[in-house]
């Protein structure tokens, strides 16, 4: 614990995921704590990530669904989007959690402070004018979405600002290949929107496996998207109402709409960091150790400020760990192995271990069992939509160690395989996993002829 010359022994600059569990669960083992937001509480899972986009994804499925009925002898009538209802129960539940985290901070006894907070040096901490001494401090303060130097950008919009545009577009262009363009490709589709991606790469989701990358491609311009790789933006025009984006080849795309999804950095700007010698990146993220700890021995860093793996469970794991650290007598390194991971595309992805190409690069000899099928549900509905799971095995351990999917359900499926990726299960006991049937589940059971 710290000494009486220092005000907590734990401040905390972020309440998002990752400080707001590290700052609740430490003021549990009796340590003072104190957590400084100045924005609303939860970070951007909460208020601009995780929460909100699944809640759209839900909404943008009930076309399909409408659709799919009457392959089941159901008739839906008439029916119609409203997507302001939408964003008012969207915002309606995003203050019941903000609050959800208020209770929990206050009721484990973390001091709140509302505003800014920035580190005048290793031990202190100045919010709204009045300093706080800490024996430790946490930055915790996430990432922020970074749009290029492209001219006319002005009239794009991030991620950020797709919770809350005042109307949904008839037509929008999404910018960029990682998962947030993805996903909101898909939803804007799903809710009637005609939507082209852009992706200035060969084929989008760098880092995911090939199967993964190509079948959802497949996928989404079956559904409608119109994908278009190879693709730069010059430029970016206002006419009226509407946006062109101009591309380096002099095509042009016209919208209602531009999201510029290509990618977030490390929120670490005016935090003080350089007056007190932490060490950064080109990006801005915060250097650490294996236990999180930055170049200036007092000062932490977790979560997506670090540029580790940018995912909220990974943040929640990491404040676990460094509070094992400093108040529970146990150092404790957070474990970024076999991290599994969805995107909530669609048809969904979900992965977790390593790709085709990581376990070649890894293990040299390796065994590929991959499946492509027609869901059941769709023999009936017709649609033309195919499963794709794939198990990378190690054949000189016959160890699985990557498991990935592209389908229905795939994030719940996968979550499960992620505990017998984690105990480190061979095909072996994959094979001698009796499956649920029918599921599409059971597939991951039952694959018996490698590629």
């Amino acid at each position: 614990m710290a000494s009486d010359s220092h005000d907590f022994d734990l401040f905390t600059i972020g309440a998002g995921s990752g400080g707001v569990r590290a700052s609740r669960m430490a003021a549990l083992t009796g340590a003072r704590v104190a957590v400084a937001e100045d924005g609303a509480l939860g970070g951007t899972c909460v208020n601009v990530g995780c929460i909100p986009k699944k809640l759209f994804v839900y909404a943008s499925h009930f076309a399909d669904d409408f659709g799919d009925a009457a392959g089941f002898g159901w008739t839906v009538g008439d029916r119609s989007f409203d997507w302001p209802r939408l964003l008012a129960n969207k915002n309606r539940e995003i203050e019941r959690l903000n609050g959800v985290y208020a209770r929990l901070l206050d009721g484990a006894g973390v001091t709140r402070f509302a505003g800014r907070a920035t580190l005048v040096d290793a031990n202190t901490v100045e919010v709204a004018g009045r300093r706080h001494r800490a024996a430790n401090v946490l930055v915790a303060t996430g990432g922020w979405p970074s749009l290029p130097d492209v001219p006319g950008i002005e009239h794009a919009v991030s991620s950020n600002e797709m919770f809350h545009l005042p109307a949904l577009p008839a037509r929008a262009v999404v910018v960029g290949g990682g998962y947030i363009a993805v996903e909101f490709a898909g939803i804007l589709h799903g809710l009637g929107v005609a939507v082209t991606q852009l992706y200035r790469g060969p084929l989008f989701l760098r880092g995911f496996d090939d199967d993964v990358r190509h079948t959802l491609a497949e996928e989404m311009r079956k559904r409608g998207v119109d994908l278009r790789f190879q693709a730069r933006v010059a430029r970016i025009e206002r006419a009226g109402d509407e946006r062109r984006v101009v591309l380096e080849d002099g095509s042009v795309v016209v919208a209602d709409a531009v999201l510029y999804a290509t990618g977030r950095r490390p929120l670490t700007a005016g935090l003080g960091l350089e007056r007190v010698g932490v060490e950064t990146g080109p990006d801005g993220a915060i250097v650490v150790d294996a236990w999180s700890r930055t170049s200036v021995p007092s000062v932490w860093a977790i979560g997506d400020v670090t540029d580790r793996i940018q995912l909220t469970p990974v943040a929640i794991h990491e404040a676990m760990a460094l509070v094992r650290t400093l108040f529970g007598g146990v150092p404790t390194k957070p474990d970024h192995e076999d991290v599994a991971s969805a995107v909530f595309s669609q048809p969904p992805v979900a992965t977790v271990g390593l790709t085709e190409a990581q376990a070649r690069e890894r293990h040299g000899d390796v065994v590929v069992y991959r499946s492509t099928f027609r869901p059941l549900k769709h023999t009936l509905t017709g649609r033309d939509e195919r499963t794709m799971m794939k198990l990378v095995v190690d054949r000189a351990s016959d160890r699985v160690v990557g498991v990935h999917m592209v389908g229905a359900d795939a994030a719940e499926i996968v979550q499960g395989l992620a505990v017998a990726v984690k105990m480190r299960a061979t095909k072996a006991d994959f094979d001698a996993t009796i499956g649920i049937h029918p599921t599409a589940a059971e597939e991951f059971v039952t694959m018996r002829e490698p590629d």
